[in-house]
This record gives C-alpha cells, sequence and structure tokens, in this order.
C-alpha cells in the first residue's frame, strides 16, 4: 500500500473529510512537479555551485489558484531569471479541472491499483466503479507503456549514456531493483529517453541485452557510449556497435580515486583530477595525468594501479570541444535519475513491477516531450562536424 492510501484509509478511519487530503496531496504533488520541471529545465539542482556559472538561475515564483473536484488549491510557478521558462504542468488559462477520467488514468499511471482506485472513487463521488470497471479505463496506460517499449527509434544518436538506478518493488517481499536507462542525444541535440528496463540487479549482460532490443528498433549509428565504469559495460556495449566510441565516466573516476586517499589529501586530489579532464587538449591532459600519477603513486600506489587499468580515458577529447563537458560524465542521465528517484520518494514501493513500469513510463514521457524541440547546450555549434564523425565511422557502400 502506498503512503497516500495508507493516509487515505486511516483518514476515513477517523471520520475525516478525504476531499481536504486529496486537495493537500494534489496541491503538494502539482507543486513539486512544477519545482522538477525548473530543475530539468536549469539542468541543476537548487544549491548546487555547479549552478552558478550556468547563465540562468532560479527568480522565486508566482501563484495561480486551480480549483479541483477536491477543492481550491494554491499553486507556485517557478520562474527563471532569463525568463525562458515554460512550465507544461497546467494550461496556460485552465481555472478548473475535475474530470474523472483523467482522474482515474493519473492515479493509475502513478501506480495505484485498479481495485485501491475503485475503492477511492466510491468515496469521492458516492458510488460504486468495480475493479474490473477502472479496469477498461486504464487499459490506454498500460498500452502507453508497451507503445513506448515498442515505438521505432532515430537511426543516429550521437551520444547514449547508460546508467541505472535503485527503486523499491514488491514481488514476494520487498526489495530494491535496478531500473536501466539509456539516454539518448540525437545529432540535433534533442535529448530522449531510448529505453528502460526492471532487471534484479545491474549488470552489463542487461544492458547488452537492451542494446540488441534498440538495434532491432532502428538505431543503426551510435558515436559514443558513457558509462559509470561498471565491469564489462564497454565490451557489452562495444560488441553490439562495434564501429562506435567509449567514454568511462570521468566523475565516478574521481570518486573512486577518493576512496583511495585520506581525507587531509581530498580537496588536493580532487583539485588535481578535475584539472586532467577539464584541459584544453589530450596532449595537456595526458602530461597531466603522467604527473598526477606520478605524484601520488609513493604515497597511494592503489591510486597508480586503478587509473593504469582504465581504458578510454581521453576518448571525448575525439568529439568537437562544445560538447566534451557533456560527454566525460554521466552527469547528464544521473541528473535525470534524481529527479524520477524524487518523484518516486513519496512512494514507499511499487507494489509489482507493473506499477513501477506505468509510472516510470508516465514520468519518461513527459521528460522525451518537454527535450523533444530543445537542443542540449553546444550541440547546435557542432551538428557538421558530428555527421562528418558518423560518415567516418559508419561509411555508406
Amino acid at each position: 500500500m502506498t503512503d497516500f492510501t495508507a493516509k487515505l484509509f486511516e483518514a476515513i478511519a477517523s471520520g475525516q473529510n478525504i476531499d481536504e487530503l486529496f486537495c493537500k496531496e494534489l496541491e503538494t504533488a502539482v507543486n513539486d512537479l512544477l519545482k522538477s520541471e525548473l530543475t530539468v529545465f536549469l539542468n541543476y539542482e537548487k544549491y548546487d555551485p555547479s549552478g552558478y556559472n550556468s547563465g540562468n538561475s532560479r527568480n522565486g515564483y508566482y501563484t495561480r489558484s486551480l480549483k479541483t473536484k477536491y477543492g481550491e488549491i494554491q499553486v507556485e510557478i517557478p520562474r527563471d531569471c532569463n525568463g525562458e521558462f515554460s512550465q507544461q504542468t497546467i494550461s496556460p488559462y485552465k481555472r478548473q479541472t475535475n474530470d474523472l477520467e483523467t482522474t482515474v488514468l493519473q492515479l493509475y499511471s502513478k501506480g495505484i491499483t485498479t481495485s485501491e482506485i475503485a475503492d477511492l472513487i466510491e468515496k469521492m463521488y458516492g458510488h460504486a466503479y468495480t475493479p474490473a470497471t477502472v479496469s477498461n479505463m486504464t487499459k490506454l496506460v498500460q498500452e502507453k507503456v508497451q507503445q513506448f517499449h515498442d515505438r521505432p527509434l532515430n537511426r543516429r544518436y550521437a551520444v547514449i549514456y547508460c546508467d541505472a538506478t535503485y527503486l523499491n518493488v514488491r514481488r514476494d517481499s520487498v526489495n530494491k531493483e535496478a531500473l536501466h536507462i539509456l539516454l539518448g542525444i540525437t545529432p540535433e541535440g534533442f535529448k530522449e529517453i531510448i529505453s528502460f528496463r526492471l532487471y534484479p540487479g545491474e549488470s552489463s549482460e542487461n544492458y547488452r541485452e537492451m542494446l540488441l532490443d534498440i538495434q532491432q528498433r532502428g538505431v543503426e549509428e551510435v558515436l559514443l557510449f558513457v558509462g559509470d565504469g561498471l565491469r564489462g559495460l564497454t565490451e557489452s556495449c562495444l560488441s553490439v556497435y562495434t564501429q562506435a566510441y567509449y567514454q568511462p565516466c570521468w566523475v565516478h573516476i574521481q570518486r573512486n580515486i577518493l576512496r583511495l586517499v585520506r581525507a587531509k589529501d581530498k580537496l588536493e586530489t580532487v583539485s588535481n583530477v578535475r584539472s586532467i579532464y577539464q584541459a584544453n587538449s589530450i596532449e595537456e591532459a595526458q602530461l597531466l595525468l603522467e604527473k598526477f600519477i606520478e605524484d601520488i603513486s609513493f604515497r597511494y600506489p592503489k591510486v597508480k594501479s586503478l587509473l593504469m587499468r582504465q581504458e578510454y580515458l581521453f576518448t571525448f577529447f575525439k568529439f568537437p570541444k562544445g560538447i566534451r563537458r557533456s560527454i566525460y560524465s554521466t552527469n547528464i542521465v544521473e541528473g535525470y535519475n534524481k529527479q524520477l528517484k524524487k518523484q518516486t520518494k513519496r512512494k514507499e514501493q511499487f507494489h509489482n513491477e507493473e506499477s513501477l513500469e506505468r509510472f516510470v513510463c508516465d514520468h519518461m514521457i513527459q521528460y522525451n516531450l518537454k527535450f523533444s524541440n530543445r537542443i542540449h547546450k553546444g550541440f547546435n555549434l557542432v551538428q557538421s562536424e558530428l555527421m562528418e564523425m558518423f560518415d567516418s565511422l559508419y561509411p555508406r557502400s
């Protein structure tokens, strides 16, 4: 049972007005969604120091009243300093929403079962909806999940990021399972969640299975894969797309290095490692890496061993300078995962795999719609160079 459902039944048992509970929960959910929209648009979390140099920032909010079936809610619509943010959660002139079918579909897409929804509808409207009736109403949601998994994909992706995040799901018992995500950027610079799959644990073979699937759905050419250093991931990616490049995430490499050094040396180590992957050229980066290994190997020989085992450290230097900051780490997909986890935080667990898929799919569809016509930073300047790389790696016969 979800946290919200538990509150609902507690309110019913105590004789409270459930409309007030619905109203409060709805207001919180809408405002959380609006804040998340702005975070995704700005591409950094609130109070994240990396946002200071982004060229845009949060600029408060203005309020609107929205009438719902459960009462009036106060919506806080956030603003950005540049005035570029346009939220998609609420229609610009909409002041009222009370469509029952829409309510049912939204509840279902958030992971609530048909029997729970039927009970909620009875409490709200005073007449019973059987689980079978609700199930018929929600077939569109389940079909939408299958359509997402089966949809044709773009032929080319400049970058595909591979990452997993863990969510609680119930089978016989509740455990965290790995939601594997492939996030791509097209040669034109548009971000898209390409695929997702749930597995009990993260493994490179799972990603290989997903890559074979997207290959069958139309993805023929990929320039670069970016991963977090998972054992065997490089081989899995390059066994399916043999012409592609691979880049291990430098942020993960940095984290692994910091695990091996004392607290007093961490600040200096971060500065030295960052200077390597933020160098202006591959020649400069290689010199800085050699010096770093030479300086640290006596005190921390395990750091030297870690770096000597790494392959493809400087693959990102093969790509145009304008997009290198976007491709030397998995920050883009990790940023998405943070937003997803934030939305699922209110749910203690998903009561089965289907409810998790409905929730996740709905979130990903909204993400893809949002970025379907928004070019990621730097990609608008390097499209011709990327096309040349495609032609070089995948020459036409």
